[in-house]
């Protein structure tokens, strides 16, 4: 799937992971980061924590383990994750996300 040409053409994030492997487009304000993230190849993403995040599947599947919990998630759902809570996914290729992070310095915006 591929995103509109507007967002499309907003800032990437500066990732530590390949843009082959992921692609991204955000909007940051004062109040957080939201992310398209676009994923070309299955992935896994360790687990991790940080500030509260909200996010929907556009596109694909991810098995998603949030604190104690392992869900599948696909097209039209969406999670929440608590400040601090650990979580880590396996991420199939294809699949797109709207994730927002309260976080605004979360990633920082590529420059190009």
């Amino acid at each position: 799937m591929r995103l509109p040409p507007f967002i499309d053409a907003m800032p990437a994030l500066d990732l530590p992971f390949p843009e082959s492997v992921v692609s991204s487009r955000a909007v940051r304000s004062e109040a957080g980061l939201v992310a398209f993230f676009t994923f070309h190849e299955d992935f896994v993403l360790p687990p991790h924590a940080h500030g509260p995040q909200w996010g929907v599947v556009v596109a694909g599947e991810i098995v998603f383990t949030i604190g104690d919990e392992t869900r599948t998630y696909r097209p039209g759902d969406s999670y929440a994750i608590a400040a601090g809570v650990e979580h880590g996914a396996a991420i199939k290729a294809g699949t797109v996300v709207i994730d927002v992070f309260a976080e605004a310095d979360r990633y920082a915006l590529k420059l190009r």
